[in-house]
């Protein structure tokens, strides 16, 4: 599996589009590249490699689910439960860039996401739009609930 291509793949939250490559995400979705787009990561061990969770809340990270925290570094990561069916997809990668299979301030459109995609994942349970995961941006002392 070639991790630079687009995936649509239904992802723990909602229809996502996966990659590792975030201009081309970027490209699709129509948004300035200047903004960044959400990694997901198969483990904590994975998310060690490339961030460091301040000690105050490791534990709140550890116990949290559909919930991706911005980091003091200023990367965002969204860990992905074993149990969750999305899971054996980033399992194959370990860390791809993630975002909704939509344009830009606009609500998913089923033959937008399948046209702008390089490889379509489905799975028996189809796809399906579901609620944003919550975003907490964290810092050495203090957390900010963004959404």
């Amino acid at each position: 599996m070639d991790s630079s291509l687009v995936y649509l793949v239904q992802t723990d939250t909602t229809v996502g589009f996966s990659s590792s490559n975030d201009e081309k995400l970027s490209v699709i979705k129509q948004r300035p590249k200047s903004k960044k787009i959400l990694h997901t990561v198969d483990s904590f061990k994975t998310l060690q490699k490339y961030t460091r969770v301040p000690k105050k809340y490791r534990k709140q990270v550890r116990k949290s689910s559909l919930t991706t925290f911005i980091y003091p570094n200023e990367k965002s990561f969204r860990v992905i439960k074993k149990e969750d069916n999305f899971y054996d997809f980033i399992h194959k990668f370990g860390i791809l860039y993630s975002t909704s299979a939509n344009k830009t301030s606009k609500n998913f459109e089923k033959e937008f996401a399948l046209s702008s995609a390089d490889i379509i994942v489905e799975d028996k349970n189809n796809f399906f739009e579901s609620s944003a995961s919550k975003i907490i941006k964290l810092s050495k002392t203090s957390l900010k609930h963004i959404r």
